[in-house]
């Protein structure tokens, strides 16, 4: 199967808000790889061929399939729904307009070009599509705090569908403790430097290209340091963990995933949590992940604003694109914080933090939107990354969107 695909979303997109409010959910980073990039590699495309129907506001920022004009059919994706060989088999049998149900969801279609036309401008819709009288159940993520719970299992099969090879060349690696090799993955321009531990009993270890792992540093398996990466001197990396591409971190952390360009350099604990691109956790700031009576986790709906019982004891943060804290900040168990907010207090902040807020104890106000453009944009020019006019535009959106 050359073609690539298009990608949808459906109507669970909103329970990984703040995480999807600058990404689509094939964006979203879960093991080593993006579940695109997952599909990408189990359906035989190029990760540079990902693609799917976005929001107005991702528009530019993300690429949008691109298809001969002469095809016939086209395969839609819902990315939520994890690959597996059951359902590629299936996917890979598909007649023409005929779909694969889930528990009453679209998991995949190939459909008429005539339909893929339709459903680019207007909602995806069942009608024209034979499902078949039964609904399948495939494993897919429904809540962000899901993601780094299954995160683990994740890294193990994306290793697998990667055809990595184990680490062999223990010279390019002197005075480092490399444990239970067999379970050890490094790339190509990885450093290792003296002292450091990879201990892989419990489950893999891949450190990508250019990544770095300084001196005396801990890391536990299942757990990968995606490429460009650094973990700085002393770091206590436990199970479950992906610092994805370009992020710097310190500290403790366990079971927690950073999508790219985030950081954590100094002391302090983050747990149970998930955060994206450009964050920037401040010295010593710590994310509770355990409430003191051992109660399960209550989370704020994004949109709504109502408490939700997740039924879940093990939670820290969800934190959105462009988010800081200050030093010695501190965030309670069951917090979602926004788009480009900035925490700086030695009390709680409130566990629902909108977008654009400057945040200091119980008291948010807005962040101006053009400071914080300034402040963006040098974020990123340190990263030789380019803010586009696109960009900024999909802020912009996020920011008339949001309400105090």
């Amino acid at each position: 199967m050359n073609n690539p695909c298009c990608f949808f979303e459906d109507t669970f997109l909103e329970n990984f808000h703040p995480l999807t409010l600058t990404r689509p959910v094939y964006d979203l980073r879960l093991g080593i790889l993006t579940l695109g990039e997952k599909w990408a590699l189990a359906l035989g495309f190029e990760f540079n061929q990902i693609g799917g129907k976005l929001r107005e506001h991702l528009k530019g920022v993300f690429r949008e399939p691109v298809f001969d004009k002469n095809q016939e059919d086209i395969l839609w994706i819902n990315p939520r729904f994890l690959p597996s060989s059951e359902l590629i088999s299936r996917i890979k049998n598909l007649s023409l307009n005929e779909g694969i149900q889930s528990d009453k969801q679209l998991v995949a279609a190939r459909v008429s070009s005539e339909i893929h036309t339709n459903w680019m401008t207007k909602d995806v819709n069942m009608d024209h599509i034979k499902t078949g009288s039964l609904s399948d159940s495939f494993p897919a993520v429904e809540y962000s705090w899901e993601l780094f719970q299954i995160n683990g299992q994740q890294i193990n099969k994306d290793i697998t569908i990667l055809g990595l090879k184990p680490v062999s060349d223990y010279v390019s690696f002197p005075d480092s403790r490399l444990i239970h090799t067999e379970n050890i993955f490094i790339e190509e321009g990885a450093v290792i430097e003296p002292g450091a531990i990879l201990l892989a009993e419990k489950g893999p270890i891949y450190v990508g290209k250019n990544a770095v792992i300084m001196a005396n540093s801990v890391v536990r398996g299942p757990s990968a340091i995606c490429e460009g990466s650094v973990v700085k001197m002393g770091a206590k990396i436990y199970e479950d963990t992906t610092i994805g591409p370009v992020c710097k971190v310190g500290g403790e952390i366990a079971n927690v995933i950073f999508h790219s360009y985030s950081n954590k350099s100094h002391d302090g604990y983050a747990g149970n949590s998930v955060f994206g691109q450009w964050c920037n956790l401040g010295a010593d700031t710590n994310t509770s992940n355990l409430k003191n009576n051992y109660s399960t986790v209550k989370v704020i709906n994004w949109n709504t604003g109502k408490e939700i019982d997740t039924g879940q004891q093990f939670i820290g943060t969800i934190m959105g694109d462009h988010s800081k804290t200050g030093i010695n900040s501190m965030l309670s168990t069951g917090t979602l914080c926004g788009v480009c907010c900035n925490l700086f207090s030695d009390k709680y902040p409130p566990k629902h933090v909108p977008s654009f807020s400057w945040v200091s104890g119980n008291e948010i106000v807005p962040y101006h939107f053009e400071k914080a453009i300034e402040a963006m944009q040098r974020m990123m020019q340190r990263r030789s990354v380019e803010l586009t006019p696109r960009y900024k535009n999909m802020m912009k959106a996020i920011f008339d969107s949001t309400s105090f």
